[in-house]
């Protein structure tokens, strides 16, 4: 049905706009009040960690930076690993030349392997003459024994040989013996006392040999000071063998635990010396965290105090620590230039006392690196 100029709407067709614009605006309201209540709420956390929580951004990440040197001289020969390579504990990194070390290596050895066959053979010598005079000592002495068991029965003839001597004469004399008797008689005696004669001289003639025999053996005392006089030796150039042995090993420097290197301060061919950085490395299942806190604060971190760590590296992650050690005095008192203020013009300033966080074996998981920056947070309760 059209409607005619003169007519009026009807208070339906005019609620629907206004019912449509009232619910628009309760919906803007409701939108802020959220937002509203969001930003309270997040002023609210914000506030609350605020008060709650003490924050350190003075922090970095730490290790212990392991610069390794060389002890003896050389050209660098060959470079195996380059700055950020990972080792293995013992793996090769450098080598120095070692050709001279190896030269006097080969001149000791062959030296110690002549002292090795001298001893040997003064070794044989020594029992080969410690046989032989000691047969020739054991045969002379039954000579002398053999000797001397014929001394008694020598006397004991001339003896008896004198007695018929002595008897031949005195019947000679009375005109009853012979003078065949007599002559047989001074014959005996003669045979006897030459036979004693004899048998003395054998027994000084092998008591002589038995002392050559002694005096030969005394060439077992000189071997036996011979053999003396190399032991020293032999351990003197035992000793330089292992001194060059030593040298060429540590023309090698190797990987001394499993971890990163950092720098590699030489190249192949330039000629280091002794004490001289070659390399630097670190071991980043070792790393902490090492901070300066203001002395205000200082009371939150206490030894064993968990803490939590937001590395810039890392802004979605988040670590957990533990105080390790307090430092036992300010970083103030380690300047170079201290500041006793002798003028009198004082301005107090907040001093900051080291930190130092351990972290969990593999919370780092080879992540944090030496020279990182950190914030620590802590619960502030005392």
């Amino acid at each position: 049905m059209d409607v005619g100029p003169g007519s009026t709407q009807s208070p339906t067709a005019l609620s629907v706009p206004a019912a449509r614009g009232a619910a628009r605006r309760r919906l803007r309201m409701a939108a802020a009040a959220v937002v509203l209540l969001a930003v309270l709420g997040g002023a609210g956390v914000w506030i609350h960690r605020q008060v709650t929580t003490v924050f350190v951004d003075d922090a970095r990440i730490a290790a212990d930076m392991v610069t390794l040197a060389s002890r003896l001289p050389g050209w660098v020969t060959e470079i195996r690993v380059i700055a950020g390579d990972t080792g293995r504990v013992g793996e090769v990194l450098l080598r120095i030349d070692s050709r001279e070390a190896e030269l006097a290596l080969a001149e000791v050895d062959a030296r110690l392997a002549g002292l090795v066959a001298r001893h040997a053979e003064l070794e044989a010598r020594l029992a080969m003459v410690d046989r032989q005079t000691g047969t020739q000592e054991d045969a002379q002495r039954a000579r002398l024994e053999a000797a001397r068991s014929q001394l008694p029965a020598a006397e004991a003839e001339r003896v008896f040989a004198e007695g018929e001597f002595a008897r031949a004469v005195q019947l000679m004399g009375t005109g009853s013996g012979t003078r065949q008797r007599h002559e047989q008689t001074r014959a005996l005696l003669e045979t006897a006392t030459h036979r004693v004669a004899a048998v003395a001289a054998e027994i000084r003639n092998v008591e002589a040999q038995l002392a050559n025999a002694g005096a030969a053996r005394e060439e077992l005392t000189v071997l036996r000071r011979q053999l003396d006089a190399i032991e020293p030796l032999q351990r003197e150039l035992a000793a330089q063998h292992e001194r060059i042995r030593l040298e060429i090993r540590d023309r090698t420097i190797a990987m001394p635990f499993d971890g990163v290197v950092d720098r590699v301060f030489v190249d192949a061919g330039e000629y280091v010396t002794p004490g001289q950085r070659l390399l630097m490395v670190h071991d980043p299942a070792r790393v902490r965290v090492e901070a300066n806190v203001k002395e205000t604060e200082i009371r939150y971190f206490r030894p064993g105090a968990p803490v939590r760590l937001r590395v810039d590296a890392y802004p979605g992650r988040r670590f957990d620590g533990v105080v390790e050690r307090v430092g036992g005095a300010a970083t103030s008192e380690f300047a170079l230039l201290p500041s006793p203020n002798p003028s009198g013009n004082f301005t107090k300033i907040t001093q900051r006392l080291p930190l130092r966080i351990a972290l969990a074996p593999g919370v780092a998981d080879g992540l944090l690196r030496p020279g990182m920056m950190v914030e620590v947070e802590a619960p502030a309760r005392e």
